[in-house]
Order: C-alpha cells, then sequence, then structure tokens
C-alpha cells in the first residue's frame, strides 16, 4: 500500500502557450537590438546582457556544427535524443539475451 522507496513526486508545471510565434519573437529580438545600436532604446541591463551574449554563443555553435542544425530543424531535443538513446541500448540489450540464450 504505502512504499518509502517509491514515493511519488509532485507534477511540474509545465505551461505551453497556445499562440507562440517564434519568428515573431526572433524578430522582435533583432529590432531590439537594431534600436539598442542605434542609440534609438535604453541599454542593456547586465544580466539581460549575460543572456543575450549566452544565446548568441549557442546559435553560433548550433550553426557551426551540421548534426546539431539538422536536429534543431527536425525540432529533436536533448530530451528526445536522451529518449532514442535509452531505446536504443534497451533493443540492444534485449538481441544479445536472445542471441545468448540461442547459443546455449
Amino acid at each position: 500500500m504505502f512504499s518509502y522507496y517509491h514515493v511519488r513526486k509532485p507534477r511540474q508545471f509545465d505551461h505551453k502557450p497556445i499562440y507562440w510565434d517564434p519568428h515573431k519573437e526572433e524578430m522582435e529580438k533583432r529590432l531590439q537590438r537594431i534600436k539598442r545600436e542605434l542609440g534609438q532604446s535604453e541599454p542593456l541591463t547586465p544580466e539581460e546582457s549575460k543572456e543575450e551574449y549566452n544565446e548568441e554563443i549557442k546559435n553560433a555553435f548550433h550553426e557551426g556544427t551540421s548534426h546539431l542544425k539538422r536536429s534543431k530543424e527536425k525540432g529533436n531535443n536533448p530530451r528526445t535524443r536522451e529518449y532514442k538513446n535509452v531505446k536504443l541500448i534497451l533493443a540492444l540489450v534485449v538481441l544479445a539475451v536472445i542471441l545468448w540464450y540461442l547459443m546455449h
């Protein structure tokens, strides 16, 4: 009935917006960056500049590697890749067990 070893974790809040346009979001970021470069907008706070810098580094890295670019275009994220890897390992283990059973 009750188990101390298998305590369920509380559900995580995962809000996915219904109307989200990534192109519009990218356009707004570009417009803000251009306005800052032209001096028409206030400068970034240190937290915002660090966040923007990290985003630029991440995007440059993704654009520089072909396999990450392909996975980003397909919409894969690290969690789905990890899930695929676990499935592959499980399939290999099952095949190994079947082969071992057939050999003995």
